[in-house]
């Protein structure tokens, strides 16, 4: 993960503005949210953006390993039960 480049910013901002009490949008992040700001870059825009993301959001906060960790050791343990 980096930080979006000055033309991504501008695409992200047109999209928010254009689906802004319009639509509904989805945001999916492995970025701890307060990572947002950095990873958006300049902070002017990051705020702007993140003011219109958060205005209506509901926000779901997952914890604990993730599936494909637990995928993994669930795959050992039957690899380990079959031999």
């Amino acid at each position: 993960m980096q930080p979006l480049d000055a033309q991504s910013r501008t695409i992200l901002m047109e999209i928010i503005e254009d689906r802004l009490s319009k639509r509904s949008t989805l945001f999916t992040s492995q970025v701890p949210v307060s990572k947002w700001h950095e990873v958006v870059g300049e902070q002017t825009i990051a705020d702007a953006i993140l003011d219109r993301i958060i205005h209506d959001a509901h926000r779901l906060e997952l914890k604990g390993d993730s599936m494909r960790k637990k995928r993994i050791n669930f795959q050992s343990d039957m690899e380990e039960t079959i031999n």
